[in-house]
């Protein structure tokens, strides 16, 4: 099983010196990743099924977030949960995630998309909400094919975006295209991640039943797609405070990651929390010796 944890900033703050300590923090405790979520506007009425968004919650870019803290920490993989693809153009998208691997040294490696769920927020952008789930898969095809391609260039005609012989450098540190993960809640999302994903992540509200009928899906479309479902990676979200016999009942179902929240805004808890979570799990470097700067305080 492999761990991760999220920052979101709507609720934990925005100040730069919180998120880089946090993130420093938890690649100290041996947290394989770090996932930030996105939202590109909110708007007054906006809601994820009853609840209610305020619309001045600060969600920060993810990907320029994720910059900073790549360049704030050395191992610690780099996640979004979710990244809003339809709202995003796959061949400026492709450039922008390429140079956060580039400069990571590898580590823009956990990519995981959604379609969205505020049409607002789809009209804001210029996107026609009924047709963000093909306008999705399109840019999947898109910038794999980028990346994918060489000096010669490559050509596409699409529903939503076509181009010809078009060259994208640099390319993904040493592989010929990023992993790409698909988040949601919806049997389309689960098909998707069988059909193009590198793994699945679906949502909190799913019943167990529709959770084990999903993963049969995206592993039958992967099946029927020609690939291996046994490549599929499963991330689930778990809680903070999770026993070892909860981790081991989400292995049985499959699940290859979880990612964990703190349940507190104030630093020195969310501290204790990761430490209490890396020391009952034993992660690989939750016995690291602690930073330079962290001694020199």
């Amino acid at each position: 099983m492999k761990f991760a944890v999220s920052y979101n900033p709507a609720f934990y703050g925005v100040d730069p010196d919180r998120i880089m300590t946090y993130a420093r923090h938890a690649e100290d405790c041996g947290f394989e990743s770090l996932y930030l979520p996105e939202h590109v506007v909110l708007y007054p009425g906006a809601r994820f099924g009853a609840f209610e968004l305020s619309p001045s919650l600060p969600y920060l870019d993810p990907l320029d977030c994720l910059s900073f803290v790549a360049a704030a920490t050395e191992r610690i993989l780099l996640g979004t949960g979710v990244l809003l693809l339809p709202y995003h153009h796959p061949v400026i998208l492709a450039k922008r995630l390429a140079t956060i691997d580039v400069l990571s040294k590898g580590r823009m490696r956990l990519l995981t998309v959604g379609i969205g769920t505020l049409p607002g927020e789809a009209r804001a952008v210029g996107v026609d909400f009924g047709t963000r789930g093909r306008r999705t898969d399109e840019a999947i095809d898109v910038m794999r094919l980028l990346w994918a391609g060489g000096e010669d260039g490559v050509s596409f005609a699409g529903e939503f975006f076509a181009f010809e012989d078009l060259c994208s450098f640099p390319k993904p540190l040493g592989v010929t295209h990023l992993p790409i993960h698909i988040g949601g809640s919806s049997r389309a999302a689960a098909r998707r991640a069988g059909l193009r994903g590198d793994g699945y992540f679906p949502g909190g509200a799913l019943d167990p039943d529709e959770r084990a009928a999903q993963m049969d899906l995206a592993r039958s479309a992967a099946v029927e797609a020609g690939r291996d479902p046994e490549t599929l990676e499963y991330t689930r979200w778990g809680s903070i405070d999770m026993t070892a016999e909860q981790v081991g009942a989400f292995a049985a179902q499959g699940v290859t990651r979880l990612v964990v929240s703190p349940t507190t805004a104030d630093p020195d808890r969310q501290r204790d929390e990761l430490s209490a979570f890396a020391q009952r799990f034993a992660l690989p470097e939750s016995v690291s010796p602690p930073r330079a700067e962290a001694l020199e305080s």
